[in-house]
């Protein structure tokens, strides 16, 4: 599923865009840079943004091989978890790494991360080593009652981005 340059690199120079100029560097080149796909050219982000919006093309109607725009991203963000579905935020995906705010600005750097977390980070370690998984929720968690967050329906997403 993904290129090999989505991999701990990238994810590393995600958690240190903010305070590091020498990762926001290494994290534009490799979103920038071209690959071939099915003999045709794209960016390393549109990859990465196609490989998001498939972890929600059921929930938001997307057709097959559409990019996750800025709007995908915010509208599902809330519904990742790790592991536990409690309000803890460690367990909060867009909580644990600090996106307070999803917009035209940083989208694609938190899709970046989502994926080169699931091909390399820290999931996909828990997933071969503990059998831990992202979480897919349903749409509105934020909202629910602790009875409704303890019956809803979640899928696990697997290392490698493939839904188990």
């Amino acid at each position: 599923m993904a290129h090999p340059m989505i991999d701990r690199a990238l994810y590393d120079a995600i958690l240190r865009f903010d305070e590091d100029e020498a990762a926001r560097d290494y994290y534009y080149k490799v979103m920038d840079t071209e690959i071939l796909r099915g003999g045709k050219r794209e960016t390393v982000r549109a990859q990465i943004l196609r490989a998001y919006a498939m972890l929600f093309c059921d929930d938001l109607n997307l057709a097959p091989g559409q990019l996750a725009g800025p709007d995908e991203v915010e509208a599902t963000a809330d519904r990742l978890h790790t592991g536990s579905m409690d309000f803890d935020p460690a367990h909060w995906y867009r909580m644990r790494y600090h996106f307070p705010v999803i917009d035209d600005d940083n989208y694609d750097r938190f899709a970046a991360l989502v994926i080169s977390d699931l091909s390399a980070g820290p999931l996909r370690e828990a997933a071969l080593n503990g059998g831990d998984m992202l979480l897919l929720g349903e749409p509105d968690p934020l909202h629910m009652t602790p009875a409704q967050r303890r019956h809803q329906q979640v899928r696990a997403i697997g290392w490698g981005g493939d839904e188990q």
